[in-house]
């Protein structure tokens, strides 16, 4: 299968030749793809990818290095609240040539003299994302039994839950006018 050169991340290598040390920056701006992300936080569908690359010719093939930003949106892990900002992932990958000796699932292959950057911006903007995106570091998030957002609502109380298994032991105590508890049983013998 030939990669498309007018897709956006298809890069036309060209220029080097195969002159190992000759280097060419890059700098482009490409629609992010789509998925890019995971269900808490994601670079949205076709919002620009800002990528600054060197593209290096060495002995087995081109070497991409540089930078990609972009971005991001998605909800905080704990209170569910919007989020966005702005994330730098670096990124490196060695596009090896099409007669290499190297196994199919070690490197990267050249398309002629194309290269196609899109599993290498994916793997590095997917890797640099938050693993638990929150909207503050110290976000209590939401209430267990209500679902109330606590940063709203700092002071939020539930009366204590009784546990289920002993709820019917709750009807044999009885509270007095100083709010102890007292055990309703059979009168003693």
């Amino acid at each position: 299968m030939r990669l498309d050169p007018r897709s956006p991340l298809v890069i036309n290598t060209h220029e080097l030749g195969r002159r190992p040390g000759s280097m060419r920056t890059l700098g482009l701006t490409v629609p992010a793809p789509t998925d890019l992300g995971n269900e808490l936080i994601r670079v949205p569908e076709a919002s620009p990818v800002e990528l600054d690359l060197r593209l290096e010719a060495v002995m087995e093939g081109v070497l991409v290095s540089g930078t990609a930003r972009a971005t991001i949106s998605g909800e905080c892990g704990r209170c569910l609240e919007p989020l966005e900002g702005d994330l730098d992932a670096m990124l490196q990958e060695l596009y090896v040539y099409a007669e290499s000796d190297a196994r199919d699932d070690e490197a990267s292959r050249l398309d002629g003299e194309f290269l196609d950057l899109e599993p290498v911006v994916r793997d590095a903007v997917v890797l640099a994302l938050p693993y638990q995106p929150v909207c503050t570091p110290d976000c209590p998030g939401l209430c267990r039994e209500c679902g109330a957002r606590l940063a709203d609502v700092p002071d939020h109380t539930h009366e204590e839950s009784i546990d289920p298994r002993w709820a019917a032991l709750s009807a044999l105590t009885v509270n007095d006018a100083d709010g102890a508890s007292t055990v309703v049983g059979r009168d003693e013998e």
